[in-house]
C-alpha cells in the first residue's frame, strides 16, 4: 500500500539553491527496490545543451490523437469539462471514440418500406462542443445501425452492434449522406482536416465483427473509402484499425525448433492483418492515407524450452518502441510509403479495471515510451481521455483502475502529468537521452526540458494491477537515479520554472489513500483532492549572469521533472 499522508510517502525532498545551480537531495525508503540495477550499470540521466545551439524538428506525436469510449458519452457535461482540460493542458487535436452510428446517437432508422431515415442533431451537438474546444473528431466509422446489423449486443455494457453490415450499399449511403452533412455544416476546408478510419479492431470477431472475416472488412473498407473519395479525393481515409500484435510464429517456430533455450523477449511482434490490408488495397487500386492498429503492450504466457512451465512473462518495456519501428518499416517497404501511421488505442494495457492507469508509474510509462518513440509514427492514441467510459460497469470505485487520464471527478492522474509535460515541449530537440530530452521553441528561443525514471528495475511493461495494492506495491518499488541539466548561452539571469511529480506532489491516488480512500468524497473532500492532483511541486530558478543553469537532482522513482525557461 502507498503510505498515508504526504510526510509518509517513501521520499523525503527538499530544493536547495546556490547561484545558478539546482540540488534536490532525495532519501529514498529503505526496501523500496525490487531488485538493485546491474553491477556497473549506469543509470544517472546527463543532459547537455546550448541554448543556441542547432536543433532538429520535433513533431508532438504523442499529442495529436487521443481516444474516448463511445459518441453518445461525449454529450455529457463532465465528458465535455474533461475534454477542455485535457485540450488545453495536454495538447490533444483529435479525438477518436466508438459508436458514432450506434442507436443512442439517433442517426440512422429506416420506414416501413425499408428507406432510410437519417437524424444528425446528437452528431452536430457533439461535433459542435468539440470543435469549439479546438479538437477536431478522429470519426471511427461504428457500429451497424440496428436495421443494419445482423447481431445485435455483441460487446460492451452498451450493447454494441458489432457484425458487419447487412447490406453494404445502405451503408455506402450513410456513409455518404453523413460526410455530406459535415460538409454542409462544418465546410470542405474543415472536413479535411478530419481522418475517417473504417471500423474497429475487425479482427475481434466475436466482440466487433461478428459473422465477419477479413475477405468481408477488406470488402467493407473498399466500398467505404471509393464512397468518401468520391465526394472529395482529399478526404483522408484508412484502417484497419487492427488490435494488437501477436508474436511472430514463423520466429517461434525457429526457436523451438533449435531445441535450445531462448529468450521470449527476443521474437519479434508483427501487427495483425496489415500486410494483407495493404496488398487487398494495392490489388484493387484503393487509396490508403494512413494506417492504424492498436499496439497495446500485452502480457502472455508462453511455456518454451528454457522457460518455467506456465510462467507469465511481458513483454519488453521497449515494446511499443520496438513495434512502432516494425510497423514504419513495413509501411515504408510497402506500396503505400506516404500512408500517415496511426496508432488509434493504445495504454499499458488494455483492461478497463487495471490499478496501473491511475499510478504514479503510470506516468513514467507514459512518457518513456513516447519520448523514445519520437519519428516513427503521427499518432500514438492514448485510449482515453476520460473516465466517463461506460464499457464495462462492473465497478465502483472513484479509483478503480479506469482507462482515463482524469477520473470523474475530474481528478487528473500522474499520466494526464506526463502528457502535460511532453506538451509543454518545444518543436526542436536539442539533446536527447535515455530519460530525458532538452528542447527549444523555433519562434522564441525559448529551453524546455523533461526526465523521466522509469525504474531501471523493471525491464518489463507495467504488469496489470488487478488490485490497489498491486499498483501501490509498484508505485513503492525502484530506485533513485541521479539527474543533471547543464545549460549554456542563455539569456543572462533567465527564469525557470522546476516542476515535479512524484509520490508526494502531484499523485492523487496517494493523496486519496492518506484521506481514507472515502467512496464517493464528500464536496469539501473533493475539493482538497483536486487541489491535491494539481499539487505538483513548482519552483523558480535562474540561470547566472553569463547564461548558465546548472540543475543537479536525485529522481525518485517513477517520478517525472520539466524544467521550463519562462517568458
Amino acid at each position: 500500500m502507498r503510505k498515508p499522508g504526504n510526510a509518509c510517502c517513501g521520499t523525503l525532498a527538499k530544493f536547495f539553491f546556490c547561484g545558478a545551480a539546482l540540488f534536490l537531495i532525495s532519501a529514498v525508503a529503505a526496501g523500496q527496490a525490487s531488485m538493485p540495477p546491474g553491477a556497473g550499470e549506469d543509470t544517472s540521466i546527463h543532459l547537455k545543451a546550448e541554448a543556441t545551439g542547432p536543433g532538429k524538428p520535433l513533431v508532438h506525436f504523442w499529442s495529436k490523437v487521443v481516444g474516448a469510449g463511445r459518441a453518445k458519452e461525449g454529450l455529457e457535461a463532465t465528458w465535455q469539462e474533461e475534454l477542455a482540460t485535457a485540450a488545453k493542458d495536454g495538447g490533444f487535436h483529435y479525438v477518436r471514440f466508438h459508436g458514432i452510428f450506434q442507436d443512442d446517437m439517433f442517426v440512422y432508422r429506416e420506414d416501413r418500406n425499408g428507406n432510410p431515415i437519417y437524424n444528425f442533431q446528437y452528431i452536430d451537438d457533439l461535433y459542435d462542443r468539440m470543435l469549439a474546444k479546438g479538437v477536431r473528431p478522429f470519426v471511427e466509422l461504428s457500429f451497424s445501425p440496428a436495421p443494419l446489423s445482423p447481431v445485435h449486443g455483441t460487446t460492451f455494457w452498451w450493447r454494441a452492434d458489432g457484425s458487419p453490415p447487412s447490406d453494404y450499399n445502405k451503408w455506402a449511403d450513410l456513409v455518404h449522406t453523413f460526410v455530406q452533412h459535415c460538409i454542409d455544416r462544418y465546410g470542405i476546408a474543415e472536413v479535411r482536416q478530419w481522418y475517417f478510419e473504417v471500423w474497429n479492431e475487425p479482427n475481434l470477431y466475436e466482440s466487433f465483427f461478428r459473422g465477419g472475416s477479413q475477405q468481408k472488412y477488406c470488402e467493407l473498407y473498399k466500398i467505404t473509402v471509393q464512397t468518401i473519395k468520391a465526394i472529395d479525393p482529399q478526404f483522408r481515409v484508412g484502417g484497419p484499425a487492427t488490435s494488437n500484435f501477436n508474436m511472430d510464429p514463423e520466429a517461434i517456430r525457429k526457436a523451438q525448433a533449435s531445441g535450445k533455450p531462448f529468450d521470449p523477449f527476443s521474437i519479434p511482434w508483427l501487427p495483425v492483418w496489415i500486410g494483407d490490408f495493404l496488398k487487398y488495397c494495392h490489388d484493387n487500386q484503393l487509396p490508403v492515407d494512413f494506417v492504424s492498429t492498436h499496439p497495446y503492450p500485452q502480457d502472455f504466457a508462453i511455456d518454451v524450452p528454457g522457460s518455467p512451465e506456465q510462467q507469465h512473462l511481458r513483454r519488453s518495456i521497449d515494446a511499443t518502441r520496438d513495434d512502432l519501428r516494425t510497423l514504419r518499416e513495413i509501411i515504408d517497404h510497402s506500396d503505400y510509403p506516404k500512408a500517415e501511421i496511426h496508432l488509434t488505442e493504445w495504454n499499458s494495457s488494455p483492461s478497463p479495471v487495471d490499478h496501473a492507469h491511475d499510478s504514479l508509474a503510470g506516468g513514467a510509462f507514459v512518457a518513456k515510451t513516447n519520448l523514445e518513440s519520437i519519428g516513427l509514427v503521427d499518432s500514438l492514441a492514448y485510449w482515453v481521455f476520460t473516465d466517463v467510459f461506460e464499457e464495462n460497469r462492473n465497478t465502483d470505485s472513484i479509483f478503480h483502475g479506469g482507462f482515463g487520464l482524469i477520473n470523474y471527478q475530474g481528478f487528473v492522474k500522474p499520466a494526464f502529468h506526463a502528457y502535460q509535460f511532453m506538451n509543454e515541449l518545444g518543436d526542436q530537440t536539442l539533446v536527447q537521452v535515455p530519460g530525458g530530452i532538452v528542447t527549444r521553441f523555433s519562434g522564441s528561443g525559448r529551453i524546455a526540458a523533461m526526465a523521466y525514471n522509469y525504474s531501471p528495475e523493471m525491464k518489463a511493461s507495467l504488469p496489470v494491477s488487478t488490485t490497489l495494492e498491486a499498483a501501490d506495491a509498484i508505485d513503492n518499488s525502484g530506485s533513485a537515479r541521479v539527474f543533471t541539466l547543464d545549460l549554456t548561452h542563455l539569456p543572462a539571469g533567465a527564469s525557470f520554472v522546476v516542476e515535479i511529480l512524484d509520490k508526494r506532489h502531484g499523485d492523487v491516488v496517494a493523496a486519496w489513500e492518506a484521506m481514507g480512500k472515502p467512496e464517493t468524497p464528500n464536496q469539501q473532500q473533493t475539493e482538497l483532492l483536486r487541489q491535491e492532483a494539481w499539487g505538483t511541486r513548482k519552483e523558480i530558478v535562474k540561470a547566472s549572469s553569463e547564461g548558465n543553469l546548472h540543475i543537479e537532482s536525485s529522481l525518485p522513482p517513477w517520478a517525472l521533472i520539466s524544467i521550463r525557461q519562462l517568458e
